[in-house]
């Protein structure tokens, strides 16, 4: 009996076990949020210097109905929060409609105004004098606006102009309005002594007797003066004589006062391969831009073969092509595989930006009418082959307007300038216009009627009355009315000549009806 007892005990026991192990199952299972828990995204946006405009956006998955807050603010279903303040951290909250939430931080910073942007620095340069510093640096920049420009870390200016600059190395720094920066290197350098100078060297030569060391070369340079010489590679004396020479090449090298150079090369000794060989370089030249190294020298040798090629005495090169040449001297030296040798001398020269425009000049003229203050004459000018044209008269300032105006008789220069500044000149011509037939009829009555006693006339000028001069008529009308035809004034020509006709004054009297002008 009691074994019975005992054994409904135990099922007992183990069916409420089972039991309440269940129940705990079915209540973990049935949580929404634990089984389909959310997931909180923030993507921000930082804010701009000076500005609170940062942005969050937060968006969630798991569940629905989702509400967002913003650091404790009230919940709102949009997920888009604006107008934040930099340097502060945001919290955000997440709910959905089973009440499960979700948190997340974002913390706002300051975006670069300069990500993205690149400033570009162009410089352009004006070399210094010799022993001066004259040298210019003219910088622009793009990328920005605002510019304001440094040079070698020094202040900031509002051009980027700067001058008195002496021979050497110098960093351009621009900065935009947003602080954004972009610099450049430029180098000044003291333009060549020796531009447009060729040093000529001609040798006489003793030749070694065998294998003896006893030949000599005798060099003498022309294109300067005070010349000293070298041999190959040796140091420079004044005297062009060397000595205690064996059969082989050697380079001659004079070099004047002002450091120019010159070469020649010589073979002693009939043993030398290049007896009888002569290496003939030629050369051609493409010439620089002022103030830029984009010159070139292509150089060709004949007269032998295999050959390489040497620019002012450097290390030869397979091509006869050297680019990146500023305005100077140079020797390009060609050696053959049997180490004959042969050079020839140019000179690159800087060519103006204007040397490639052609400006036409044009001038259309109105001549000046004599006997009229402020003067008349007119001179329009026309320009082509640019562009940006200002211009001038006789050398003044230039002006905008083509047009010069208020000029007398005479012969004028007429300055054009485009914008690049290059520049051209013309003369012109404003004349006089030829007087009217009225005037020519009242000059003619007063030389003839009008040369007595008290007519202003051959001398006569008292009062300021001259009618020797024509723009005395002009400027005297009235009186000559009043005095030759109403007799309001005084009675001319005085006796003994007789008054004027009828018909003469009536040449006075037209003159005057057509506005008594020089030229009718």
């Amino acid at each position: 009996m009691k074994k019975t007892i005992l054994v409904i005990s135990l099922v007992s026991a183990i069916v409420l076990f089972t039991f309440s192990l269940n129940s705990c199952r079915h209540e973990f299972t049935g949580d929404r949020c634990a089984t389909n828990p959310i997931q909180l995204t923030l993507v921000k946006t930082d804010a701009t210097p000076t500005q609170n405009t940062g942005t969050i956006m937060a968006t969630a998955t798991g569940g629905e109905g989702f509400m967002y807050s913003l650091n404790g603010a009230p919940f709102q279903d949009s997920g888009y929060f604006a107008n934040l303040q930099p340097f502060l951290s945001y919290n955000v909250v997440v709910k959905n409609s089973w009440g499960c939430t979700d948190t997340a931080q974002a913390a706002i910073n300051l975006s670069d105004p300069c990500s993205g942007v690149t400033v570009v620095v162009t410089a352009t340069v004006t070399d210094a004098s010799p022993g001066q510093s004259n040298g210019t640096i003219t910088a622009t920049a793009s990328g920005g606006s605002g510019f304001t420009y440094s040079i070698n870390g020094g202040a900031f200016q509002a051009t980027g102009n700067f001058t008195g600059l002496a021979i050497g190395s110098y960093t351009v720094t621009a900065k935009n309005a947003d602080g954004c920066t972009g610099t450049t290197q430029v180098t000044i350098v003291t333009f060549d002594p020796c531009a447009g100078v060729t040093i000529g060297v001609t040798t006489t030569q003793v030749n070694p007797t065998g294998t003896s060391a006893n030949g000599s070369i005798t060099a003498t340079a022309t294109g300067g003066t005070g010349f000293t010489y070298k041999l190959n590679s040796g140091a420079f004396q004044t005297s062009g004589t060397f000595t205690g020479l064996a059969a082989g090449n050697y380079t001659i090298t004079a070099k004047n006062s002002n450091g120019c150079l010159g070469t020649t090369t010589i073979a002693l000794g009939a043993a030398n391969p290049c007896a009888g060989v002569t290496v003939t370089v030629t050369l051609t030249k493409t010439d620089p831009t002022t103030g830029q190294a984009n010159g070139s020298i292509t150089a060709t040798a004949t007269g032998a073969t295999g050959f390489t090629y040497s620019l002012n005495g450097g290390a030869y090169q397979a091509s006869g092509t050297f680019t990146g040449l500023a305005a100077g001297s140079y020797t390009v030296t060609a050696k053959s595989s049997a180490g004959c040798l042969g050079s020839a001398q140019t000179t690159l020269v800087a060519v103006s930006a204007c040397a490639s425009i052609n400006i036409v000049l044009t001038t259309a003229i109105v001549n000046n009418t004599p006997c009229v203050t402020p003067a008349v004459g007119k001179i329009t000018v026309t320009a082509t082959g640019s562009t940006g044209f200002t211009y001038n008269i006789n050398g003044g300032a230039y002006q905008a307007s083509n047009i010069f105006s208020a000029l007398a008789a005479g012969n004028y220069t007429i300055g054009v300038k485009d914008a690049n500044g290059c520049t051209k000149t013309a003369t012109a011509t404003v004349a006089n216009a030829a007087s009217g037939p009225l005037f020519a009829q009242m000059r003619s009555l007063i030389s003839t009627r009008c040369n007595g006693s008290g007519c202003h006339m051959n001398g006569a000028n008292a009062a300021g009355y001259n009618f020797d001069n024509d723009c005395s008529i002009v400027t005297k009308w009235n009186q000559i009315n009043q005095s030759c035809v109403t007799y309001t004034l005084t009675k001319m020509p005085k006796s003994p000549q007789p008054f004027l006709t009828t018909a003469e004054k009536a040449v006075i009297t037209n003159w005057i009806n057509a506005g008594h002008r020089y030229t009718d």
